[in-house]
């Protein structure tokens, strides 16, 4: 039995829901500031903007590191070494005189990043596949609150006391959760780690595996068509159907709570329904949602509420399908877990940021929204293609 605050045993749940929501909340909370800070600095808006775009294409760059790394050191030394150099960043954002200044302790905040990576490939060590797609369901459910209330946070924070608020919550949140890892984060990969040269040995069988292939674009697929939305959605919020910024504010976070609803229902249900059948569920859901928005507006239905609930429906569909198209690719070689995590979240983190480029530039002040929801069927249906492919590969294989 695990006992919490024991850095002898494998890690409570809430840990690694806290490693992760850190990560998420230095992405988002500080949104709000963004125009402030660029008069505080004196720089045109779109060069503070890549305190985000930049800090994304960073952490996608980390994720792929990490895996073999924290596969050969171990789990919880990476995480420490990262939790270290975030809290080190986090005061040189605080203290930066410049913008340039500013933007380089920024992109060296994306190394938090890398604690999503860790802790998925904590859970696969810790228990099997099955088991996996539910704990890392629990985990994401507890972290995905963090894209609702983080930009909350952080304007009311920037609104009583100005933007280094929000970077001062975040320093005092990174000594918590480090003191917390510290504490109870036991390590989980085998005695010694997995050597570097027998990970090369074994990277042409993980990049061989279809399965492993399957359940990577599956997952990319699925998280592309959040990113088109992201990319394109305040546009046709404010353009296509005149929302104030409050008002879309509140549409914002249907995703999110359709997202955490199916991260319930994935740790409720993974475990005995299997991974594949999750994942394929998952990504039936999100398109079926998606080809009833492009219905609709077809059709003339042209309200907010419409395109946005369903959208909040692919957020459910992209909870039931995530945890386990992630617990599935960290299966194919249990071993190299950390590997297999990392290089998962770089094709979803880059292919993501991709797809955001591309909504942005197809939409434009006479097209409506439905290019958007056009691009973000054609991602899911590729998500569907993808795991249809595993099961193929499986009754191929006889397993």
């Amino acid at each position: 039995m695990r006992r919490f605050l024991n850095r002898t045993q494998p890690p409570h749940i809430v840990t690694l829901v806290l490693m992760a929501g850190l990560a998420a909340l230095s992405l988002n909370i500080f949104l709000p500031s963004l125009p402030g800070m660029a008069v505080y600095y004196g720089v045109e808006y779109h060069f503070m903007q890549l305190s985000v775009s930049a800090y994304l294409a960073v952490s996608a760059l980390l994720q792929l590191l990490v895996g073999p790394i924290s596969d050969r050191f171990g789990r919880r030394r990476v995480a420490l070494v990262v939790l270290g150099l975030f809290l080190v960043a986090t005061l040189g954002t605080l203290f930066a005189p410049t913008a340039e200044v500013f933007l380089v302790f920024r992109l060296v905040q994306a190394v938090v990043a890398v604690n999503f990576v860790i802790s998925r490939a904590v859970v696969r060590d810790m228990v099997p596949a099955n088991e996996a797609a539910s704990m890392i369901g629990y985990v994401t459910m507890g972290m995905s609150l963090v894209p609702m209330i983080g930009p909350v946070i952080g304007g009311a924070l920037d609104e009583a006391f100005g933007w280094r608020a929000n970077f001062t919550l975040l320093a005092v949140l990174g000594v918590a959760v480090t003191a917390l890892v510290w504490a109870d984060l036991g390590e989980t990969t085998r005695a010694g780690g997995v050597g570097f040269a027998e990970q090369l040995r074994s990277y042409p069988e993980l990049l061989r595996s279809q399965r492993f292939w399957g359940y990577s674009l599956s997952a990319a697929f699925a998280s592309g068509l959040f990113f088109a939305y992201l990319g394109g959605a305040p546009f046709v919020g404010t353009t296509v159907y005149g929302l104030s910024p409050s008002q879309l504010g509140y549409y914002f976070a249907l995703p999110a709570l359709g997202y955490a609803l199916g991260n319930f229902a994935s740790g409720r249900f993974a475990s005995r329904m299997g991974i594949d059948r999750m994942v394929l569920a998952g990504t039936l859901a999100a398109t079926a949602a998606l080809l009833v928005a492009v219905t609709a507006n077809l059709l003339g239905v042209g309200h907010p509420l419409m395109f946005f609930s369903m959208v909040g429906v692919t957020g459910f569909g992209n909870g039931l399908a995530l945890p386990s198209a992630n617990a599935g690719m960290m299966s194919v070689r249990p071993e190299l877990a950390g590997t297999a995590s990392g290089l998962g979240a770089t094709l979803t983190v880059g292919g993501g940021a991709a797809l955001s480029a591309v909504s942005g530039a197809l939409l434009g002040p006479d097209t409506g929204a439905l290019p958007l929801i056009l691009l973000m069927l054609a991602s899911s249906l590729a998500s569907v293609g993808a795991i249809a492919w595993v099961f193929r590969r499986r009754r191929q294989l006889g397993v």
